[in-house]
């Protein structure tokens, strides 16, 4: 491996850290980065092997939520435990079936959420507090296992349809729904993980530097959203959404 594509992969990783701590989406810059870096490698061990990073950026990331940021600790683990598994079975799945088939369906449900925010200035801007704790758990039940699924099945994104998730159901304002975003992104990175170890599908040394590198964006993110609060994350969410928006037009008008 050339060491000037292990610094490009690396500085790709420190970027998606940076913006996935602030409001997930960081696969939309370290995905397309480790595909046209690696040409040679199958996709699955492409996609395996940034699993590493994006798992180290994302724990970084909710150490500094965790230490600003009050969490519903029984609703988080309720979520991750439930989030690990649907990952697997989405990691799983993939490596059965093509996932192109959903990429029309979320290019549809993207422009309609970029819309909607856009329009909305108050979406996620205050937290809702009229949602009954036996409600909250049903949604979180139905959150963990629909993006978890996602996220081992498709992966671009995670981070944001979990924010939107915790908004538009849990009743959460931007910063703590990035917070939780964090926590539960972990549980499915970490599923993925396991089934990637598991079919050797992972190059360690190509992880790590940029594991190193992607929690070093995933630090300063976290931060810098905590510092900045809700008005900053919502236009980052916004540049997010269209980015993800641009990435599923071109996979699939162009590809």
């Amino acid at each position: 491996m050339e060491t000037y594509i292990i610094a490009l992969l690396c500085l790709a990783a420190f970027f998606a850290g940076f913006i996935d701590a602030i409001v997930g989406g960081g696969g939309l810059i370290q995905t397309p980065a480790g595909l046209i870096l690696l040409p040679n490698l199958p996709v699955s061990t492409v996609i395996g092997t940034l699993k590493i990073p994006a798992f180290s950026g994302t724990s970084f990331a909710a150490y500094q939520y965790l230490k600003k940021v009050t969490l519903d600790k029984k609703i988080l683990i309720i979520m991750m435990l439930l989030a690990f598994p649907a990952a697997f079975l989405g990691s799983t799945v993939l490596t059965y079936v093509s996932n192109d088939f959903m990429k029309p369906l979320l290019l549809v449900v993207l422009s309609l959420l970029a819309i909607y925010t856009y329009v909305k200035k108050n979406f996620g801007q205050h937290q809702v507090r009229n949602i009954s704790a036996k409600t909250q758990i049903l949604n979180a039940v139905g959150i963990s296992f629909i993006v978890g699924f996602y996220d081992g099945f498709i992966g671009p994104g995670t981070g944001s349809f979990l924010v939107v998730a915790f908004i538009a159901i849990m009743g959460f304002d931007f910063l703590h729904a990035s917070a939780n975003a964090k926590m539960v992104n972990l549980a499915t990175n970490f599923g993925s993980i396991c089934l990637f170890i598991l079919k050797g599908k992972i190059i360690w040394s190509i992880a790590l530097p940029m594991a190193a590198s992607n929690a070093i964006g995933g630090w300063l993110g976290a931060k810098l959203a905590i510092n900045r609060g809700n008005k900053f994350i919502r236009v980052f969410f916004l540049v997010v959404v269209t980015g993800t928006l641009i990435r599923f037009a071109y996979d699939v008008f162009l590809k």
